[in-house]
């Protein structure tokens, strides 16, 4: 089970807690959820290693990740206006590393129900130094 800790300034609107429960999924390994809160064109830049475009390419990557447990994830902040948002925070995983993450959205419409595009800006944490 993932121990989810999220600071409490984060769910000042719906947007932010839509993103909550975004990243909340993601540490989850919930594909099902996060699938049904994109776009069918989705894009998601994870900076410095790949570009994944369409919705099947998305799955496809969710599918592996998987293998990769979080066991907790800290969200910092939230801030959302208009059509983008963005979360950041960390995970720590199964195998012991720590991930330091920021991720920026971009909704369909300034609503903020469906995600069109994601930026991913990934740290591995050496917490031995």
């Amino acid at each position: 089970m993932t121990k989810i800790i999220v600071s409490a300034d984060c769910g000042n609107s719906p947007k932010n807690v839509f993103i909550e429960k975004l990243t909340a999924a993601f540490a989850k390994r919930d594909a099902k959820f996060i699938l049904g809160n994109v776009t069918d064109d989705i894009r998601w830049n994870i900076v410095g290693d790949t570009l994944i475009e369409g919705k099947d390419n998305f799955a496809a990557i969710l599918g592996q990740m998987k293998n990769e447990k979080v066991l907790e994830l800290t969200i910092r902040h939230i801030a959302t206006h208009g059509k983008a948002g963005a979360v950041d925070g960390t995970v720590i995983l199964e195998d012991g590393k720590i991930r330091a993450f920021c991720d920026v959205y971009e909704f369909s419409g300034a609503k903020g129900t469906a995600v069109k595009e994601i930026t991913s800006y990934v740290i591995d944490i050496d917490h031995g130094a």
